[in-house]
């Protein structure tokens, strides 16, 4: 993993050498990326589609080639479908405004879990506030990980959906999706994963999680803000209206009404973000051209070593210890506010999150008003650890 390929690693913070360890918020990017988003606007920068002159040919191919590779990505049975849009966010709110308006009516259910982030969480309830339905969600056991025997009870002929995170954002714990969708399409009840915190760390293939939709983001994944994907089955994308209207999504346009254009395209009204879709392409690239074999025993055995070492420091609780984990680990100090920590890393050039990292269900449950969590790339090594943990003996020195 060549960190030289990340030219924001250079930088210093307070006169000390970054150490970044906050990628489950956004990555860093490799000069690829970067570069790919330069060309794009100095060499071909043209809106996409229906133009017939060479920069919007271009443009066309390479945001079509974009979309084939992120099916290929994630091993979809077709580019139609793949979804652009703004990011995992944006994904789950066109997700619930759609598939609301196709198959939620009054007393139906939908059923999360007691760790999602709140994408994940407040687009159900809108959703559920505008159909009359019911959000319920999936208790966790005593050591954080989901309580299935109480999710097979929650399922029911009310059930119409099941949104669950496939790696919770706090924890870094790997959830069982797998069985979470076997025990839903026992019902014929379709399943969404939020890939967010999964698609940049390990190898998801949708045929064989055999999920319905998948959401995540382009930004976490080594590729600019403002690019994510909705995948869909197709027998679910041709059933689902638009959530948007515009250009773009359409067939035809008449004073007597409209129809629509076909898969993807009924979903991206307007111009979209070609850029974007390019720049991720060529993250996916730089993924592949590490593999996911090396990625994962990177990001497994550094996750591991970090963990190994906060356990050994007087004081620290690590939440969801020995669990499986992809690349994140949430901690506290005993008597001292997470936010306090967080501070004292930054000034010696470490950068980590605090607080509830946009899942306060779950920080409730903790019994905590936040946790200090760090989080892993591909680029970060055991060297970034080290500096992590003294920098951390640093601050507990000073604030105990």
């Amino acid at each position: 993993m060549n960190k030289a390929d990340f030219p924001i690693l250079n930088e210093t913070v307070h006169g000390r050498p970054l150490v970044y360890l906050d990628n489950a918020a956004t990555s860093q990017k490799p000069q690829q990326v970067l570069d790919a988003i330069v060309e794009a606007y100095s060499r071909w920068n043209s809106n996409i589609h229906r133009g017939v002159h060479h920069l919007s040919q271009v443009a066309t191919s390479k945001h079509e080639g974009a979309r084939q590779a992120v099916a290929d990505f994630i091993n979809a049975r077709s580019a139609d479908e793949i979804v652009f849009t703004k990011g995992t966010t944006d994904s789950l709110n066109a997700l619930a405004f759609s598939f609301g308006e196709a198959f939620i009516h009054e007393g139906d259910e939908i059923i999360v879990s007691g760790l999602e982030h709140h994408s994940n969480i407040v687009p159900w309830q809108m959703l559920c506030e505008r159909k009359k339905a019911v959000l319920r969600h999936i208790p966790l056991r005593e050591d954080l990980s989901l309580n299935l025997e109480a999710f097979k009870g929650l399922l029911s002929e009310k059930t119409k959906l099941v949104s669950v995170a496939h790696v919770s954002n706090v924890l870094g714990t790997i959830q069982p999706v797998e069985e979470i969708i076997r025990l839903a399409h026992a019902r014929k009840i379709p399943v969404c994963i939020d890939g967010a915190q999964s698609v940049p760390h390990m190898r998801v293939d949708v045929q064989a999680l055999d999920c319905d939709f998948l959401v995540f983001s382009g930004h976490k994944m080594y590729a600019p803000t403002g690019i994510g994907v909705l995948y869909g089955k197709r027998e679910w994308l041709e059933q689902i209206p638009p959530h948007e209207g515009g250009g773009e999504m359409i067939d035809h346009v008449r004073w007597s009404g409209t129809t629509y254009n076909e898969l993807p395209y009924k979903f991206e009204a307007g111009t979209p973000n070609f850029v974007g879709s390019y720049a991720l392409h060529k993250a996916i690239e730089y993924i592949e051209s590490i593999g996911w074999e090396a990625i994962e025993a990177h990001e497994r055995e550094l996750t591991e070593y970090c963990e190994k070492r906060l356990r050994e420091l007087e004081g620290v609780n690590v939440y969801g210890a020995g669990h499986k984990k992809a690349g994140v680990i949430s901690f506290n100090i005993a008597a001292i506010h997470p936010f306090d920590v967080g501070t004292l890393l930054d000034q010696q050039g470490v950068a980590v999150r605090t607080g509830h990292h946009c899942a306060e269900p779950l920080i409730d449950t903790m019994g905590v008003p936040g946790t200090v969590r760090v989080s892993f790339g591909l680029y970060n090594d055991k060297e970034d650890v080290d500096a992590f943990i003294e920098a951390l003996q640093r601050a507990q020195r000073m604030l105990t």
